[in-house]
């Protein structure tokens, strides 16, 4: 984790967003300046864009460069979004600034076995946390919304959007990775 001491010499807070991988995103082109209602409509093409993706996949497709595999990131999100909703739906009901963890990412993978679930499955998931994320971050922006995440510091839910918007982008474009390659191994 890379990490600076925050602005009042506290506790070091991960770097993240442009600060950490660009702007635009050196790894997918992802431009940070989305507005909050342009990542939430984003994310609203997302199932169906992993839906054409995966069709025809059987979940074992894979990159040498990359960690996981095609299902796998459709996973990855899901879970993503969904753990952000839930801190935002949590920021929602007790009107403050609510603390939310950190997570692995490779140890949730791991918990889950990623790589053991069916594209079909991932995508039914994905469907479903796309719209609990959608309902809470709309409210969520409504009402100005903040988060303290255990490592990134203040997350407000315009953050939030760009942030999960960026992490999703991503992922779209290593799944196309993941099936370019493939295709080209056959």
């Amino acid at each position: 984790m890379r990490t600076e001491p925050t602005a009042d010499g506290g506790v070091p807070v991960e770097r993240w967003g442009a600060d950490l991988y660009g702007d635009p995103c050196a790894g997918c082109g992802y431009a940070w300046s989305l507005t909050p209602h342009e990542a939430v409509r984003f994310l609203g093409t997302l199932p169906a864009r992993f839906r054409e993706l995966l069709e025809g996949c059987t979940g074992d497709e894979r990159h040498p460069e990359l960690s996981w595999g095609a299902t796998a990131y459709v996973c990855h999100v899901a879970d993503n979004l969904r753990a952000w909703a839930e801190g935002l739906g949590a920021g929602l009901r007790l009107g403050r600034e609510v603390p939310v963890p950190g997570y692995d990412p490779d140890l949730l993978a791991q918990a889950r076995r990623y790589h053991r679930i069916e594209p079909a499955a991932a995508l039914w998931s994905l469907e479903r946390a796309a719209t609990a994320w959608t309902e809470a971050v709309l409210a969520a922006l409504e009402r100005d919304v903040v988060l303290l995440h255990a490592a990134r510091g203040v997350q407000r839910a315009q953050d939030v959007a760009r942030n999960n918007a960026h992490d999703a982008f991503h992922h779209v474009r290593d799944v196309e990775r993941i099936l370019a390659f493939d295709a080209s191994a056959r």
